[in-house]
């Protein structure tokens, strides 16, 4: 893995981004890749979970640039044409939600799920609600209603999750899954909300503010962050055309 040390971490150096311009990796030669767009809050997480489980030497990057795609991409690897996808064992599989948990059970590290029956059931609970938060925190977006009348309730639900167990900071007490699937887009709602509705999604609810503090400590996900003013361009010029 190349890799360079900044202030005593080793950071991974990561691989250039390919368009349509740029030939394939030799496919299905027995490399397992990751294909993702640094900047796809679906990709981000299926790269979080890899770091997390310190998969970088087992599981190669390819980063695909979504504005430019490379016809190869939808013709030889993934015909969905979207990020993430994962070519593992001669297969390719899609869909960010099944992927995290694929990688999880597939591949040696930390896991990622707990073995208490209580913290599993409520894991998948909470990851099924995470498209229904997503869709309703876009559909926000344009609205000229309050973002407290429309998003507050989606938020609040974050917030009383979080103290469903007391044994951490995370959704599940400890960093797990859960945290790994909202943690990318609260990331970018945050950042856009404040900007542009001058709304704070943090203000009123702690645990969710102290949840987002203490899950940018953690080195796998720290590692997949962008610089926020990029991500508010690319979701201003996305959902504003600005």
């Amino acid at each position: 893995m190349a890799a360079s040390v900044a202030s005593g971490k080793i950071r991974e150096v990561l691989p250039p981004v390919l368009d349509s311009s740029s030939d394939p990796p030799t496919l299905f030669d027995g490399t397992t890749r990751l294909y993702v767009s640094y900047i796809c809050p679906y990709a981000q997480r299926t790269w979080i979970a890899r770091n997390y489980k310190g998969l970088q030497d087992k599981i190669k990057l390819v980063a695909i640039d979504l504005t430019n795609r490379p016809a190869w991409y939808k013709e030889k690897v993934y015909s969905g044409n979207k990020v993430p996808s994962l070519e593992h064992n001669n297969k390719v599989r899609g869909e960010s939600l099944d992927l995290v948990k694929y990688i999880d059970s597939h591949f040696d590290g930390p896991p990622l799920l707990p073995n208490d029956p209580a913290k599993q059931e409520f894991a998948e609970e909470l990851l099924a609600y995470s498209d229904t938060f997503n869709k309703v925190t876009y559909g926000s977006f344009t609205s000229k209603e309050d973002p407290e009348t429309k998003i507050g309730p989606t938020y609040d639900y974050l917030e009383n999750a979080l103290s469903k167990f007391d044994d951490g900071p995370f959704f599940l007490g400890q960093f797990s899954l859960v945290d790994v699937v909202y943690g990318p887009f609260i990331e970018r709602f945050h950042i856009f909300f404040l900007d542009v509705k001058k709304y704070d999604i943090f203000k009123g609810r702690p645990k969710l503010s102290l949840w987002f503090e203490e899950l940018s400590k953690i080195e796998a996900y720290a590692q997949t962050q962008r610089d926020p003013q990029e991500l508010l361009t690319i979701y201003k010029k996305l959902f504003l055309g600005i």
